[in-house]
């Protein structure tokens, strides 16, 4: 059994930051990719970042150069860190991560979502 557990999400405002955090635990082999995505009312979920074992990442267009992720290997964790927040951001925001698990394939995990909130 595989989870993941996001937190630091909560309500800020515009201009400001907030860095979400999100552990896997289980029976872990591997995780190759660890990414987060986002939902917002009305809209289809998106990738936000990735970034794959190693450390080269991606963003979307819309975060670009206001948000960075990073992960560490040995915790098994992924952060994003978030700058210069827009009322836009506001979503539920998804921890995902492509792990091989104990007596499993690999395949794609996901966290139960935390809410981030930007107000005007």
């Amino acid at each position: 059994q595989v989870q993941l557990v996001e937190s630091g999400g909560g309500l800020v405002q515009a201009g400001g930051s907030l860095r979400l955090s999100c552990a896997a635990s289980g029976s872990i082999l591997r995780i190759n990719t660890m990414s987060w995505h986002r939902q917002a009312p009305g809209k289809q979920r998106e990738l936000v970042a990735e970034i794959i074992s190693g450390g080269y990442t991606n963003y979307a267009d819309s975060v670009k150069g206001r948000f960075t992720i990073t992960r560490d290997n040995a915790k098994n964790t992924v952060h994003l860190q978030m700058s210069s927040l827009e009322p836009e951001d506001t979503a539920v925001y998804y921890c995902n991560a492509l792990i091989i698990a104990d007596k499993s394939a690999t395949r794609d995990y996901w966290g139960q979502g935390i809410q981030v909130t930007v107000s005007s």
